[in-house]
């Protein structure tokens, strides 16, 4: 009998070799870890309004394409218990699931101001589990009108019947002149015995700063958001523990205006005169006890108010201070109230939210890199950023003195300021008391500026013979929503990194409580923005409780007609031009798109189906406007470069973009019917964009020359990205569009609605190298442009100019391409919040490197490349949970490496071809490090 010995190749032992090297590696893997906890977006947030709220965290795993089996999610009422694995509130127990995001809370009833304590385990693909994750809490706010116990509004004051305006219409007087008092208010009270929490609720109307035994609470600027208050206002929870002492303790609360009420003073600003009341409070602060006992201090007739030093508030027109009229000691215990009176009892809105998005606080700080003298008595801070925010002064001088601060974007001929572009007067007024070095900065007031003008003071060292007040120091100080920063970019062209902080300073001023069109003359929350620039800001900020605040806005603001309104909150209605600045498609739709485009960057299911009736009801008001399908109301490409000073569209015509984005719309509802589970409701909305389709096509396509309309860079591309053009005509139609670019030596035409599907359609066509000839210029209105007359903040128009504002939102589509092209990190086609990921880098014009870094739901995403002597290298990280395929600019005779390695040598990626120039490979999660050598004589 004879024996067989089995025969092995050299190449199958090592394949063999490397297998059991793997599996060996795989069985030492370290099980996964779990950070990042977060309740509606937030790490441990107060004031909790969902009755399910959303649960997420990330994982970390030491090995390639890890991936999420299963969760646990412990929920106990009581740390000492979920410190010993129980979860007496919700015990999910092990679920088989991948999710990490937006997973809801399915539990008994949450109950109002209870604090919650949770904590979560998973499993990896290996059936690993990982540790308990550190704990993390949230704390429930007032969910029924019955959970204020008893609060009730109180004020100094009470606006007349007659003189509330809540939609005021531009261009009409009002007969009421005269300013408010703008008030202080307080409450003594006492702890008797030892705290284990306790929690402020308030609500003040316009804006409030809470106070507490001598100290401010928090380090909020401008609370709360500002809202549609005739219909709906926002209260702000805080964690005061720490402030009570037992014993003797005193609340007290400064009121000023806000948008809540514009006075009419003469000699000030006055964009809107919006008049919903004048100020007023409300207020809960729950003491739990350690006994377990709880007692409440509301807000009520036992109140006491007097005029406080701030002597005059408006968003619009500035703040005055008067240091002489403080009374030291009125928000802290054993005060003598001489002189103060019982507050009144008034109304106020009858919806009240918890402010679940971030707060505004101060940021940067800038010193004054120049002063100057432009004339005698007058000294110009120069602080060389135009941004959103207030001044803090440090003064000198007599009882009485009084100093103005007029802030400003641009100086005049003569080196002093003008505020001609951006709304005046709004100046800061201080009055000192006369005691020692004074501190001030404003409370209830912000502008967008750069120079600060001094009048009647004089900077420390400067010749002073009338002995007037020595300002010791000024300095500015950024006001902005807190988003997180969750994003970074840069590259080897530094026109481009300018670009991108001309953006991010205009995305950074107009971020408050809501998105804002500019920070001085209108602070108003222009719709079309929240979609155009949505992604842009979500690569660097995340915004999603933000988003999730401004389509409650917009749901507040919807007209029983379905209308949405170019503005809201709406606070005022702009009635020049008819109803263009109230009913145009381009601006409503974000009350379809927005929803949507949370959903997909954020995974936030509850949002669509919150936002679905807002969606159906603007969808059906279109459709009563829109003659045989076409929609011809609006602004169109509002500031396009035409031959007249910019506004109204001048090169594309009316009907083109508001048209294309209906049939959006409808596109886009469809598919959130499906999601929903609606599928009749899909099918109509798919029907009626057909129509929508075909009349667009016939009314405004040129089968000859391939154009539409007349042949705009805008009307081509919002034709292509909308999908309403016919396969066998889009590439023509593409082609028209690089032609007109080519034409006008790469210059670009299109304005704020159509410039940012002008990038989308050359990048999904493969020519981010036209888009680099178009922004890598300073010769033609742009960036580069703005850049060259000096603008550090993004500009209202393409040109800069001096007639308009100089620190504008609306026109920083580019940043998308930046970090989506450039830097190459996108979401995939059908990804939920970066689930799948392309990474695609477009190494174009003389860019030799560029890196950017994304913080999404799941975890980072980071991406590096560089052209290199041998070709080019690129590093990428994706984090657990997410997929992800990478282009490298590499043809197929390319020698490509991951860490050093063949291709062929790391069984954890797949290598799905070559097409268009580049190698497309598939990974999971990890960091990953390619390199391709392009052979000798290869093109």
């Amino acid at each position: 009998m004879r024996c067989f010995r089995p025969v092995f190749s050299v190449s199958r032992a090592l394949t063999l070799l490397a297998g059991l090297l793997l599996s060996g590696l795989a069985a030492l893997a370290a099980p996964p870890t779990v950070s990042h906890l977060r309740c509606g977006y937030r790490p441990g947030p107060l004031g909790v309004q969902q009755t399910a709220p959303n649960l997420s965290w990330e994982l970390q795993a030491d090995h390639r394409n890890a991936r999420q089996s299963a969760y646990r999610v412990l929920v106990a009422d009581d740390e000492k218990l979920l410190a010993r694995n129980v979860g007496n509130v919700w015990d999910s127990q092990k679920t088989t699931s991948a999710a990490a995001i937006q997973v809801p809370y399915a539990g008994p009833a949450l109950q109002a101001t209870k604090t919650y304590y949770w904590k979560v385990m998973v499993w990896d693909d290996r059936q690993q589990a990982s540790s308990w994750s550190q704990p993390a809490k949230w704390q429930m706010g007032l969910l029924t009108a019955a959970d204020w116990r008893g609060a009730q509004w109180i004020a100094y004051e009470k606006l007349p019947a007659e003189h509330v305006n809540v939609l005021p219409v531009d261009g009409k007087k009002d007969g009421y002149q005269g300013g408010n008092v703008l008030p202080l208010l307080r409450k003594d009270f006492t702890v008797p015995k030892k705290l284990r929490r306790a929690t402020a609720y308030v609500c003040g109307l316009g804006q409030f700063e809470l106070h507490l035994n001598g100290q401010k609470v928090g380090d909020h600027f401008l609370d709360p958001a500002w809202t549609k208050f005739d219909k709906h206002a926002q209260y702000v929870a805080f964690d005061v523990t720490e402030q009570l002492r037992r014993g003797d303790n005193t609340l007290g609360v400064m009121l000023g205006n806000g948008f809540y009420y514009v006075p009419p003073v003469k000699g000030r600003f006055r964009k809107l005169k919006s008049a919903f009341g004048l100020p007023k409070l409300l207020c809960r602060v729950v003491l739990d006890y350690q006994d377990g006992a709880q007692d409440n201090v509301v807000s009520d007739a036992s109140w006491q108010t007097a005029p406080g030093p701030v002597t005059f508030s408006s968003i619009y027109g500035g703040e005055d201070y008067d240091a002489r009229r403080e009374q030291p000691g009125w928000d802290a215990p054993r005060f003598k109230a001489a002189g103060w009176r019982p507050v009144l009892l008034v109304d106020g809105p009858a919806r009240l939210d918890a402010q679940q998005a971030e707060p505004l606080k101060v940021h940067e700080q800038f010193k004054p890199r120049r002063i100057s003298q432009p004339q005698p008595g007058k000294f110009v801070y120069d602080f060389g950023q135009n941004a959103s925010g207030i001044v803090e002064l440090r003064v000198q001088g007599r009882a009485g003195d009084t100093v103005r601060l007029v802030p400003a974007e641009l100086l005049k001929t003569d080196g002093t300021v003008t505020q001609k572009n951006s709304g005046g007067p709004y100046y800061f007024t201080y009055v000192l008391r006369g005691s020692g070095v004074e501190t001030w900065r404003p409370r209830f007031s912000y502008y967008g500026f750069r120079y600060a003008q001094l009048e009647g003071g004089v900077p420390q060292g400067e010749a002073n013979s009338q002995n007037r007040p020595v300002v010791l120091a000024l300095t500015m100080l950024h006001t902005r929503n807190a988003a997180p920063e969750v994003g970074a970019f840069s590259c080897s062209n530094e026109l481009l990194n300018q670009t991108n902080t001309l953006i991010d300073w205009a995305v950074k001023s107009n971020m408050a409580s809501v998105f804002t069109d500019c920070p001085h003359r209108e602070k108003l929350g222009w719709q079309e923005q929240n979609h155009l620039m949505g992604s842009s800001i979500r690569y660097r900020y995340d915004i999603a409780a933000l988003s999730r605040k401004v389509i409650q806005d917009l749901q507040v603001s919807q007209l029983e007609s379905g209308l949405v309104p170019e503005i809201a909150p709406e606070f005022v209605k702009f009635e020049w031009g008819g109803d263009m600045f109230r009913d145009s498609p381009e601006w409503g739709s974000s009350a379809i798109l927005l929803p949507w485009y949370v959903y997909q960057w954020y995974g936030d299911r509850q949002v669509l189906e919150g936002s679905y009736p807002m969606m159906q009801r603007y969808a059906a008001y279109l459709a009563t406007k829109a003659n045989g399908h076409i929609l011809t109301q609006g602004l169109g490409d509002w500031y396009d470069l035409g031959p007249k000073p910019p506004g109204t569209s001048q090169l594309t015509p009316m009907g083109v973009t508001g048209t294309a984005i209906y049939y959006y719309d409808l596109t886009t509802l469809s598919a959130v019917a499906r999601l929903l589970g609606k599928p009749d409701d899909a099918a109509q909305y798919a029907q009626l964009a057909a129509k929508v389709r075909t009349a667009f096509n016939a009314k405004f396509f040129n089968p000859t020359t391939r154009q539409y309309a007349s042949g705009s860079q805008a009307a081509n591309a919002v034709a292509v990205y909308m999908g309403l053009v016919e396969p066998e005509q889009q590439a023509a139609v593409v082609e028209n569009l690089v032609r007109d670019i080519q034409s006008r030596n790469n210059a670009l035409t299109a304005g704020d609605i159509g410039y940012r599907y002008v990038l989308r359609v050359l990048e999904d066509a493969g020519r981010s190298d036209l888009i680099f000839a178009m922004n890598n210029r300073s010769d033609v209105p742009g960036y580069g442009y703005q850049l060259a007359q000096g603008a550090t903040a993004l500009t209202e128009s393409w040109a800069a100019l001096p007639t308009v504002s100089n620190n504008h939102l609306m026109l920083g589509h580019l940043q998308e391409w930046l970090y989506g092209a450039l830097a190459g990190i996108r979401p995939a086609a059908g990804s939920v919040a970066f689930d799948k990921i392309d990474i695609r880098p477009e190494p174009v014009g003389d860019v030799t490197s560029a890196r950017a870094t994304h913080h999404s739901p799941y975890g980072l995403i980071a991406n590096e490349w560089q052209k290199t002597a041998a070709g080019f290298e690129l590093t990428t990280t994706i984090p657990v949970g997410a997929t992800a395929t990478v282009y490298l600019p590499a043809a197929a005779a390319a020698t490509i490496t991951e860490s050093g390695q063949p291709l062929g040598q790391r069984p954890e990626l797949r290598v799905l071809g070559f097409e268009g120039g580049r190698a497309r490979i598939a990974v999971g999660s990890g960091t990953y490090r390619f390199a391709v050598s392009t052979p000798a004589g290869a093109n």
